[in-house]
């Protein structure tokens, strides 16, 4: 029958190589305790590829004639959970750091740059967006641009759509959702569209942190949050310093709550609040 997958659950060498697989391609970790999780998440590609088990999956998207594979693979075993405002003391910051410095900037002719690495469905960047017209309900008049990329096309591609069910609008204080979104009831869902203002400050781009990063501009603001927790510290290492090259002297970098530099000045940061760092010189 086609579609049809075995009962019989992933093998050690199967798990092993594509545990491998995931680690060249994105850095991420996968541990053996999380095995029922990762056949869980894998099984509606066994079926979409009407792949019969594991075995011949692993084979499969490890030879070159799954290379397109890959790219679902990650999708489905990465986390993409996200809110609005989360972590809302690093917005808290930048709106301190938009009113003394960034804005200003703006006013004199110059360029402000915010990355969302790690964007998710979008509501990060979005939170940024909202942020940065609650300091200056015209600051969309000046030179200021929020990238957000994610490794998962699927994310990018709902985030571009950008409608999001009511369920996932919890963290927009009430005002703010009727200022910034409309609202559209389908069926029994209500569902909100970010306005033009929002969604015209935001670039939302497929990108793999660990491959070359195509950006030319230093950023003021790197978000790079919930992410690198996925990482081991040799590749979050080799992270750091490409973060610093790319990020102003005066910039910010924030991470996820549970995440941290392990040297910082080892990589050109100091601590700065909460998971928030700046270069050593700023």
């Amino acid at each position: 029958m086609k579609g049809q997958v075995s009962d019989n659950g992933i093998t050690a060498e199967s798990f092993d190589a594509i545990a491998q697989l995931a680690y060249r391609e994105s850095g991420l970790q996968l541990a053996v305790e999380k095995t029922s999780m990762i056949q869980s998440r894998l099984r509606h590609r066994l079926r979409a590829l009407n792949i019969p088990d594991f075995e011949d999956y692993s084979a499969f998207v490890c030879s070159e004639a799954g290379r397109q594979e890959r790219r679902h693979m990650i999708s489905a075993l990465t986390t993409n959970v996200s809110h609005f405002f989360r972590e809302k003391h690093h917005f808290d910051v930048l709106s301190q750091a938009l009113k003394q410095k960034m804005l200003p900037d703006l006013r004199a002719g110059k360029k402000v740059r915010i990355w969302s690495a790690g964007a998710s469905n979008g509501q990060e960047a979005l939170s940024i967006a909202m942020t940065l017209l609650q300091v200056d309900p015209a600051v969309s008049d000046f030179d200021v641009r929020i990238l957000a990329t994610d490794i998962d096309a699927n994310v990018i591609k709902f985030a571009n759509e950008a409608r999001y069910p009511e369920r996932l609008t919890s963290g927009i204080p009430n005002h703010d959702l009727d200022r910034y979104f409309s609202k559209e009831v389908e069926g029994p869902e209500s569902f909100y569209y970010p306005n033009k203002a929002l969604k015209d400050l935001i670039t939302f781009r497929e990108l793999n942190l660990l491959s070359s990063w195509p950006m030319k501009q230093k950023m003021d603001v790197i978000f790079c949050r919930n992410v690198v927790i996925y990482f081991d510290l040799k590749t979050q290492n080799n992270l750091w310093p490409r973060f610093h090259n790319i990020l102003k002297s005066d910039g910010y970098l924030f991470l996820g709550h549970s995440e941290r530099i392990a040297e910082p000045e080892v990589a050109g940061f100091r601590t700065s609040g909460p998971t928030t760092y700046r270069p050593v010189s700023a």
